[in-house]
């Protein structure tokens, strides 16, 4: 069965922040510079990105944009000044005593929940680390991303295409079929070309050509690097 109601919702939740933060530990100074999937961050930056997702509330993200004046760069700049820590270590303890949050602005609990499961996956891609979340985790991720455009546009990326998971009960759509991991399907349908190569079927080159110099994220959901001191 596929996660669905919030409170189970957010126990995945936690368990994906917990095994990331466990992933992290130890990671060099090069590591924590290194460039995420999310092109625009580097590892530390997404990090930082997360602890501020889980440390907003709807009204205050309405007082802190109301405060930029409606300008999403100011606000995710001030946003990030309060989450990215001196030193990565720090950036990392912050990250870590978020893990059990429920805080988050509008919108379904489960895109609170894909959103650490993709940037965790943008993290862990380029170092070399491989985590596969639950099936059941996966499902409910892969289900949201592909029935809306939220912070991505999974729906819009899916269109038209018959998207099978050959590892869960994962599938929607219709023919050209495309076939693969849940977790490869997600982070696709997110914009992350990396995981194309992982997907087999006579679709992926559609995909393959939406994707290409496709936005990965709505400018307004994310977090700008910060700037050097």
């Amino acid at each position: 069965m596929p996660v669905a109601d919030p409170s189970t919702v957010y126990a995945a939740t936690h368990v994906e922040r917990a095994a990331l933060a466990d992933d992290l530990a130890g990671l060099t100074d090069a590591q924590w510079a290194t460039t995420s999937l999310s092109d625009r961050w580097t590892v530390e930056e997404t990090v930082a990105h997360l602890t501020a997702a889980a440390s907003i509330g709807p009204w205050r993200w309405v007082r802190s944009v109301l405060g930029a004046r409606f300008d999403f760069d100011l606000h995710n700049d001030r946003r990030l000044a309060e989450h990215c820590g001196a030193t990565p270590a720090e950036t990392l303890a912050r990250f870590r005593a978020v893990r059990d949050s429920t805080t988050s602005t509008w919108g379904p609990k489960a895109a609170w929940l894909g959103e650490v499961v993709i940037h965790g996956e943008d993290i862990r891609r380029p170092l070399g680390l491989v985590r596969t979340p639950p099936v059941e985790t996966t499902t409910t991720v892969a289900e949201f991303v592909a029935s809306r455009d939220f912070t991505v546009g999974g729906k819009t990326v899916s269109e038209g295409l018959r998207l099978e998971a050959t590892d869960g009960p994962f599938a929607v759509g219709d023919d050209p079929l495309v076939t693969g991991p849940t977790l490869s399907l997600v982070m696709v349908m997110a914009g992350r070309a990396a995981h194309l190569d992982d997907l087999d079927g006579p679709g992926v080159a559609t995909l393959r050509s939406r994707i290409r110099g496709r936005p990965l994220e709505n400018p307004a959901s994310r977090t700008p690097p910060r700037e050097a001191p």
